[in-house]
């Protein structure tokens, strides 16, 4: 049999390309997405092509869910249990921008609310259920948290966004160390300037920035970049590791002179 993820967020960007690169290595994916069943689809297919390449076998199933809502994510996990069985590997990916970048005088605490819920206690609650399985069934697992650049870079006008990140990366080192006992890897994947619907409003920004030396490496990061980082930890490739902070993001943190 398959080993089995669960991908919060998988209908599009970052989450589709990590499913899409844990389908091409065989794992079977639970597809999470929150409202857009059409994308989903789409994952769906995605995952399945991908398989296909490299002669595998997989399945591919979506589940709805609102990660933000203590029932939903009760529902989640039941789902995939009974249809696709233990999860070994969970990327917490699931992330929602503000609705409108505004300066941090005038920021709105509905708004703030929402971000935060789905953002970093929706992670966290579903992080404490996922891991209490694995340790119940002492079952080696892996735990993976997308956070962002922004969670330690400050961007005045959506300041709810990297209060949210720096949180995940936090979660991030909470469960490693939490978890380590009972073999149970966790990472922090922290993506940088990457290509997807999120940021299609800033694309000529940053088209200009990246051009101007942003980043070393000057180009738009893809999700198949984030998807890679994920495979190297599904493939084991760190097993004396836990807590450790994969930067995909085209060496943006590196401080040059």
């Amino acid at each position: 049999m398959n080993p089995i993820a669960l991908i919060t967020g998988a209908s599009r960007g970052i989450g589709r390309g990590i499913a899409m690169e844990l389908a091409r290595l065989g794992w079977d994916v639970a597809i999470n997405f929150a409202s857009n069943a059409e994308a989903a689809k789409e994952s769906i297919a995605g995952c399945h092509q991908a398989a296909r390449g490299t002669g595998r076998e997989i399945r591919a199933i979506p589940f709805q869910a609102d990660i933000s809502l203590a029932a939903d994510r009760s529902r989640l996990l039941e789902s995939v249990r009974n249809t696709l069985g233990p999860i070994e590997l969970l990327v917490n990916n699931a992330g929602i921008a503000p609705k409108a970048r505004t300066d941090l005088l005038d920021a709105d605490e509905a708004s703030f609310d929402q971000l935060l819920a789905t953002n970093l206690k929706g992670p966290l609650f579903l992080t404490q259920s996922v891991a209490r399985d694995m340790i119940a069934a002492k079952r080696r697992g892996k735990i993976i948290f997308i956070s962002s650049i922004s969670a330690y870079t400050a961007s005045v006008e959506r300041g709810d966004y990297c209060v949210s990140k720096a949180g995940v990366a936090m979660l991030a080192q909470l469960f490693a160390a939490r978890l380590a006992e009972h073999r149970i890897g966790v990472f922090e994947i922290r993506p940088g300037i990457i290509a997807t619907d999120m940021t299609d409003s800033v694309k000529d920004k940053y088209d200009a920035l990246i051009a101007a030396g942003l980043t070393p490496i000057r180009r738009w990061g893809t999700p198949e970049d984030v998807g890679r980082a994920v495979a190297a930890i599904a493939r084991d490739l760190f097993p004396f590791s836990t807590g450790e902070v994969l930067n995909v993001d085209g060496g943006f943190h590196l401080r040059t002179l």
